[in-house]
């Protein structure tokens, strides 16, 4: 801001300079307006033209006068210029630099390759759930990345099927990676490249068109989703099942605090492992209903008894009110 209005003072004097130049031949040397201002530019500029006529003495003296007072308002100009393009180059490469270090230090992250429509969805949720997940943005598209950074999202700005580009994401230290460009074939190929970079990275893609899913699994991606095969088929059950949606979208939806659906794994530190849900007493105490039991072996266990037994790495699915599940979480060592 300081440079700007620098450069904005410089441009007012300049005018003001000339202004009184062309002024002063006027009247000091009685010429035609054009011709004083002829006479100004060029002596301001340092040009070397010859005089527009032979000087006086006066003449001479503001000449000398317009010359120092030009050339010095001139120099501030070029000055305030170069400053301001330093300036933004440094903070530039200052401001990049200290993204490349943010995005070094992360592990455990996930990488969201492309934020068009549903990337974009996809950052916004990572970013604003309850607990904010850390991850990259990769895009090749200025428009977007210009987006991203008014989002103040960790970004790359690149194409994601390129080997070093998911590499300066952080692959290697990646807990999982969203193939979410418009193109199948993209995203095929950041799927190939993603699972040989890091083969227990988790890998969610996107598939636009009808075939694209069976290549897409083959390529080793763990799941596979189709936006528009979903948004159909949710559209179908608003009018088919509307009370059930109306319940999904209460549950699930991040501004709801009534009541929430939420996952909850098992670790190491939970007091209730090979304890079943009578004697862990979460219904009791927490008034929380276990919708399902997902196994570490990926059995889903829909609707437990009272006598099913929690075990390490099973994944709970919870239905209640947020500070109850907040609860749950860190009663289960999360």
């Amino acid at each position: 801001m300081e440079s700007t209005r620098n450069l904005i003072f410089g441009i007012i004097a300049l005018i003001v300079i000339i202004f009184i130049g062309t002024i002063g031949y006027v009247l000091i040397q009685d010429w035609s307006f054009l011709d004083s201002l002829y006479m100004t530019v060029i002596t301001i500029a340092t040009v070397g033209y010859g005089e527009v006529s032979k000087l006086g003495a006066p003449g001479k003296i503001f000449t000398i006068g317009l010359i120092a007072s030009g050339v010095g308002i001139a120099a501030y100009i070029v000055g305030s210029l170069s400053k301001m393009m330093v300036e933004g180059e440094m903070t530039r490469i200052l401001g990049r630099r200290k993204l490349e270090k943010q995005i070094q230090a992360l592990k455990n992250h996930y990488i969201i390759c492309g934020c068009g429509r549903i990337g974009n969805l996809i950052c916004k949720e990572l970013a604003t759930s309850a607990k904010p997940l850390p991850f990259v943005a990769i895009d090749n598209d200025p428009e977007v990345i210009e987006k991203i950074e008014s989002e103040n999202y960790l970004y790359i700005q690149g194409n994601s099927i390129e080997e070093d580009i998911l590499i300066k994401a952080g692959i290697k230290n990646a807990r999982g990676l969203v193939a979410a460009v418009s193109s199948d074939a993209d995203n095929v190929y950041i799927t190939l490249t993603a699972r040989e970079l890091n083969p227990e990275i988790f890998i969610l893609a996107r598939a636009s068109y009808e075939g694209a899913e069976k290549k897409l699994l083959r390529a080793g991606a763990d799941k596979v989703i189709s936006p528009y095969v979903i948004g159909g088929i949710r559209m179908a059950h608003a009018i088919l099942r509307p009370t059930v949606v109306d319940f999904i979208e209460l549950a699930t939806h991040k501004q709801s605090m009534e009541l929430q659906l939420e996952e909850i794994t098992v670790r190491k530190a939970s007091r209730f492992i090979d304890v079943s849900l009578s004697d862990c007493s979460i219904r009791q105490e927490l008034g929380l209903i276990i919708v399902a039991i997902k196994k570490a072996t990926g059995q889903m266990v829909f609707n437990p008894s009272s006598e099913s037994m929690i075990e390490l790495g099973d994944t709970l699915v919870a239905l209640g009110e947020k500070k109850d599940l907040i609860e749950l979480e860190n009663m289960m060592g999360t």
